[in-house]
């Protein structure tokens, strides 16, 4: 037997000892050309990668196009019969991949079948992850430590919710004379010296609204302040529209609602933006207006005096407060719930610290995977996966308000909790998974 093997890069020299080798030998069974990216499933068949893509996209099956065996875990290429084709026929496999790179309709099955591989990835990643032992992060015991952590700090804030919601929740004309003591002192140490004078007249809810500035400044209560008396009489305005004392911390916040409460604690952690958009455009005089205060303070000259609380400002905000919140919701949304949570340090010294630090964590996963995003060149698929979240967190949001009042409490404080104070921990691996292994693509 003797001649040439011709190809497109030129004559192969062949003899006895080397067979001749033709493309049909080396050609994909869907496309028929020379192979190109060959991948081979553990049938034992190969096929170009973007055939198989191809297949698999509009089949949704993990199975060989030839003999339709299912194959196990994620086809790779073959290295092996890749190299071997490449060298064989060059000029065919560079004019392939040419082609192959032109065409949008091919990018995008390739790019959809690699992140469903990085899906499967991940997951793989995560059940070996837990299968380490000791040289996992989250190991059976810590899951356990953790566990009964969650469970010791939801039975001790639950035994004092009785402290939390002993105002917040009753009515003014159901205060007691103790009440209006207790009202007193939340005012500050500045209204201290005159909650003796208002409990030996024996003044309840009722007596309270009843009173204005000149009968403050009278005995048996004396407060000869003006500033005082404005400020007592300004509180009594509040509590008077309101019915009942407004949550000063995040634990009043919490007891008064409790469904709310949960919701926007796992709502703004999983989508600040759509969060931020719906107290917009249903909670925003109670709980936007605050927030935006907060967050983008409006620098005024005017401080209030001495020993005096202080409040958060219910006017519109002005261009310069639009400008800054708009800035950082479209670029930093997890800033904002960082220094709403940097505004609370002296009410909540840790509990703020961990929103900040997950607030932080966030923010870095965040960019991670916009980087990825335009790494893998998929900002076309941007738009989509925008409406698909929509979709998703509306869908939760539904779900949640739905199933709340089905839910034990002592779930609902374990779940609030756990988000709380065990989050951060989960996001510091999430992150270094992130940093360490870029393309992998964590839930």
């Amino acid at each position: 037997m003797t001649g040439r093997l011709m190809d497109a890069g030129g004559p192969l020299a062949w003899s006895p000892e080397r067979p001749a080798l033709s493309e049909r030998e080396f050609a994909c069974h869907c496309c028929y050309d020379v192979l190109v990216n060959p991948t081979t499933l553990t049938c034992g068949h190969s096929f170009c990668r973007h055939c198989l893509a191809q297949w698999w996209e509009e089949s949704g099956k993990n199975e060989c196009p030839e003999c339709r065996e299912k194959w196990e875990g994620f086809p790779k290429v073959n290295i092996v019969l890749r190299d071997a084709v490449d060298k064989l026929f060059q000029d065919v496999v560079r004019r392939r991949r040419e082609d192959i790179q032109a065409n949008p309709r091919i990018a995008h099955s390739l790019l959809a079948f690699q992140r469903h591989g990085d899906e499967q990835a991940g997951r793989g990643a995560g059940s070996r992850s837990l299968r380490r032992g000791a040289g996992s992060f989250f190991s059976g015991v810590l899951t356990a430590l953790t566990g009964v952590a969650v469970m010791l700090l939801v039975y001790h804030w639950s035994s004092r919710d009785g402290e939390h919601d002993l105002l917040v929740r009753k009515a003014i004309s159901k205060w007691s004379p103790e009440d209006v003591t207790l009202w007193l002192e939340r005012l500050g140490p500045w209204a201290a010296p005159y909650k003796d004078g208002f409990y030996q007249e024996k003044v309840n809810g009722r007596l309270l609204t009843l009173l204005k500035e000149e009968d403050l400044s009278k005995p048996p209560y004396s407060i000869q302040n003006p500033t005082h008396c404005r400020a007592i009489v300004e509180e009594l305005d509040r509590i008077r529209e309101l019915g009942v004392i407004p949550p000063e911390n995040l634990w009043e916040y919490k007891a008064v609602n409790g469904g709310k409460s949960l919701f926007l604690l796992y709502a703004l952690k999983g989508s600040p933006r759509l969060t931020l958009l719906y107290l917009y455009l249903f909670d925003y005089s109670e709980t936007f207006l605050p927030f935006i205060h907060t967050c983008c303070p409006a620098h005024s000259a005017e401080r209030p005096p001495d020993g005096m609380p202080t409040k958060t400002p219910q006017e519109e905000p002005n261009w310069r407060q639009w400008a800054e919140f708009l800035v950082k919701y479209a670029i930093l949304p997890y800033q904002l719930i960082a220094e709403f949570a940097w505004d609370w340090l002296a009410v909540h010294y840790w509990t703020s610290r961990f929103v900040i630090v997950n607030a932080m964590l966030l923010s870095v996963r965040e960019g991670c995977a916009f980087w990825r995003l335009c790494s893998q060149r998929a900002i076309r698929t941007l738009p989509n996966q925008m409406w698909s979240h929509f979709w998703k967190m509306t869908l939760q949001g539904f779900a949640f308000v739905v199933l709340w009042p089905m839910i034990p409490q002592f779930v609902c404080n374990c779940l609030f909790y756990w988000a709380l104070y065990f989050n951060p921990v989960i996001n510091i691996d999430l992150v270094v998974q992130q940093l360490l292994h870029p393309e992998t693509q964590v839930p």
